[in-house]
């Protein structure tokens, strides 16, 4: 069990009168956090927050987050999420612990088990080279449980592209646009739906995109209601809050 399982069985337990109040208390006291010396693992993430903690993989050695999962294992976690892995550190950590890595999307999985599909998260891209960010995205709000279409290469160079996929845009809960350039796929996607869009902007571009800045000012200026935008690259940010929006309109 999780942290969230684990404290509401705790709970029950005193419900029913087989822990007292006062030994629940200490456990509770013990839960929260454990200090590695290197990171102090939220052991109580998944109870505030309905997730357990991510692990952000970059500037990490192999034995830290080697550590950080095992320890968080230990706790009932599976499907720990490392984001920003590196193909190398993501082979030893595999000799380690059973580990699903994707290369395109810098992301890993520590200790994989089976996972829900609920709701319905579209993410799309305006080109192919927005793939990788969009892959952090979409695997993002798989692992958190929700059900995830993509698609892909349908930026507004090529309008009909997106308007062919009309029907699986408006199935959507949420929708993640993803795209560099000019960003203007979000505000096309904005005024096509009902529900709320995510824009991410990336940093494809020629030089005066600057790094994914064009894109970024273009996405938070944009005159389509319904649209918010996450920081340049940020998959991870936006697959994580389309999870929670998804999952706050009930799971089916």
């Amino acid at each position: 069990m999780d942290a969230k399982q684990t404290t509401l069985a705790l709970l029950q337990d005193v419900a029913n009168g087989n822990v007292t109040p006062e030994e629940a208390l200490l456990q509770l006291k013990q839960a929260p956090f454990e200090d590695l010396g290197y990171a102090k693992v939220d052991l109580h993430r998944s109870v505030r927050q309905g997730a357990a903690e991510v692990i952000y993989g970059a500037g990490k050695t192999c034995g830290q987050i080697l550590g950080i999962c095992q320890r968080m294992y230990a706790r009932g976690c599976t499907n720990i999420l490392i984001t920003r892995l590196d193909a190398d550190t993501a082979a030893k950590l595999a000799e380690e612990l059973p580990l699903e890595y994707h290369e395109n999307a810098r992301l890993a999985v520590a200790y994989p088990a089976q996972r829900d599909s609920a709701g319905h998260i579209v993410v799309a891209t305006g080109g192919t080279s927005d793939i990788p960010v969009a892959e952090e995205a979409a695997l993002t709000a798989e692992i958190l449980g929700n059900r995830v279409t993509r698609l892909y290469d349908v930026g507004v160079a090529g309008l009909h592209r997106l308007l062919s996929n009309l029907d699986t845009l408006m199935s959507a809960r949420c929708v993640i646009a993803v795209a560099g350039m000019e960003g203007a796929l979000a505000s096309v996607v904005g005024g096509l739906v009902d529900c709320p869009v995510i824009a991410v902007p990336t940093s494809v571009g020629y030089g005066a995109n600057f790094g994914g800045l064009s894109a970024l000012l273009a996405m938070l200026n944009s005159c389509a209601s319904g649209c918010s935008v996450v920081n340049i690259d940020n998959g991870f940010g936006a697959g994580f809050l389309a999870s929670r929006i998804n999952q706050m309109e009930g799971l089916s």
